[in-house]
C-alpha cells in the first residue's frame, strides 16, 4: 500500500451518505468495536441493529461548518473513517473535535490511521478553518502514544471516568492538536 493508494471522501451533508456507504461504516464499527476498539460503543459485542442508529444520528447532523465525516479508501473499500465537529458557538467555534476514529482491523500497522488523521488535520484547518483539534481518548489501550506520533498532546484525564465494569474503570485522556 503507498499513501496514493488511498481514497478520501468527506460526507458533509445527510445526502452524501448513501446506503451501501452507511451499510460499509455501520460494517466498520461494528467491526472495531467488536475488536475491543475505542470507537464509541464500550460493551462489545455489537451489531449492526446496534450501531446504525448511532451512525444515523451522526450522519443526520452532517453539514459543512459543523460535521464532516471523512472516510478513506483501498481498491474502493471502506478502510477507515471519522467524524469532525465544531460547534458554532463564537467563544468556541475555533477549535473542533474528533469523534469514532476507526480503521478495519485486517488492515491496521498500515499507515492508514495515520493518512486518516493527517487527512482531518487538513480539512479542520484549510477547509474548515479550525486553530485546533481535541480528542478525548480510551486510557489503558495505548491510544496516547499512536495520537503522540501524530503531534498530540496529552493536557489532562479524568481519572477512573469510564467504568466497564466493577473493577475495570478506564481514564479518559484528554488530548489536543494546535496549532494546526
Amino acid at each position: 500500500m503507498t499513501p496514493d493508494s488511498l481514497v478520501f471522501q468527506q460526507l458533509t451533508s445527510p445526502d452524501d451518505a448513501n446506503p451501501k456507504l452507511r451499510h460499509a461504516l455501520t460494517e466498520c464499527w461494528t467491526e472495531v468495536t467488536n475488536a475491543g476498539g475505542a470507537a464509541g460503543f464500550p460493551f462489545p459485542p455489537v451489531d449492526a441493529a446496534t450501531v446504525r442508529p448511532t451512525l444515523d444520528r451522526i450522519v443526520d447532523q452532517l453539514a459543512p461548518d459543523t460535521s464532516r465525516i471523512v472516510t478513506v479508501t483501498l481498491d474502493g473499500e471502506l478502510a477507515g473513517w471519522l467524524n469532525v465537529r465544531r460547534d458554532r458557538f463564537e467563544l468556541i467555534a475555533h477549535w473542533g473535535t474528533l469523534h469514532h476514529v476507526q480503521t478495519r482491523t485486517a488492515l491496521r500497522g498500515l499507515g492508514i490511521g495515520r493518512a486518516l488523521m493527517e487527512e482531518a488535520r487538513r480539512i479542520a484547518k484549510d477547509e474548515m478553518g479550525l486553530e485546533q483539534l481535541r480528542l478525548a481518548a480510551r486510557g489503558g489501550v495505548g491510544l496516547e502514544t499512536f495520537y503522540g506520533r501524530l503531534g498530540w498532546k496529552e493536557i489532562g484525564r479524568w481519572p477512573g471516568a469510564l467504568r466497564f465494569s466493577a473493577d475495570d474503570d478506564r481514564d479518559e485522556v484528554l488530548m489536543i492538536l494546535a496549532p494546526l
